[in-house]
C-alpha cells in the first residue's frame, strides 16, 4: 500500500509540474496588403478643366488688379 501512495505521488507531482508549462506555441502571422484606388478631385477633372481653371484665375487676378488701379484715381 505504501508503494502505491508513493507512485500516486510520483504521478501527481509529474502531471502537476507538466500540466503548468507552457508550450511552445508558433503563431503564424498573415500580411494583408490592399491595393486601393482613391481618386481626388483632380483625378476626376481632365487636363482641359484644369488648365481652364488656372487659366481663370490668373485673368482674375489680372482683372483684379486692374480694377485696383481705376479705383485708385487719387
Amino acid at each position: 500500500m505504501k508503494k502505491v501512495w508513493i507512485v500516486a505521488a510520483l504521478v501527481l507531482a509529474t502531471f502537476a509540474t507538466t500540466s503548468c508549462r507552457e508550450t511552445e506555441t508558433k503563431t503564424e502571422t498573415k500580411e494583408v496588403i490592399r491595393e486601393v484606388e482613391v481618386e481626388t478631385e483632380e483625378e476626376r477633372e481632365g487636363i482641359l478643366e484644369r488648365t481652364a481653371k488656372e487659366v481663370d484665375k490668373e485673368v482674375n487676378e489680372e482683372i483684379n488688379e486692374e480694377i485696383d488701379k481705376i479705383g485708385n484715381d487719387d
